[in-house]
């Protein structure tokens, strides 16, 4: 099983690497071009595997389970944040972020750290931008994501996945 994996992750950082052309490489240093190509790569998965969930799996239907009753767009969201959140953390620790002297399970609690950071910063981001200063719900939502995808770098490679004990 390490070998697939380690085979897989091979692959993986090849692919991203094919694209790291010329001159991308005089702007971005590779771990922040790698950082944006598997990260971009997550989210689409994450936007994917939600609309699967969303119409074909709960079809647009209550989720009733044991105790909770949930909308079906609430469900989506519960089931694939961890998928999301495992296949983030796995590329960033092995793709973007490699090298780090942290130990994996404080690397996992840094990153679920980091996510529960971000979820809180959108969160309260969209209900300033949006309820507060009166902008449209889209454009808040894009400016919400790009500061969290540029803080998330820093605290990623400082913090998460730091070179440093």
């Amino acid at each position: 099983m390490r070998k697939i994996a380690i085979t897989l992750r091979k692959y993986i950082i090849h692919f991203i690497d094919f694209f790291y052309i010329k001159p991308i490489r005089s702007i971005i240093p590779q771990s922040l071009f790698r950082y944006a190509f598997s990260g971009s790569a997550n989210l689409v998965f994450g936007w994917v595997l939600y609309f699967v969930l969303y119409n074909f799996v709960f079809e647009k239907e209550v989720v009733y389970l044991r105790y909770l009753a949930m909308t079906p767009h609430i469900a989506a969201f519960v089931f694939t944040f961890p998928i999301t959140f495992a296949s983030g953390f796995l590329l960033g620790k092995y793709v973007s972020f490699q090298g780090s002297a942290l130990r994996g399970r404080v690397q996992l609690v840094r990153y679920g750290m980091v996510t529960g950071a971000n979820i809180l910063i959108n969160y309260l981001g969209l209900k300033l931008l949006v309820e507060v200063l009166g902008l449209y719900p889209s454009p808040s939502n894009v400016i919400i994501s790009i500061f969290c995808a540029v803080l998330s770098y820093f605290l990623q490679h400082y913090f998460t996945f730091s070179k440093r004990l």
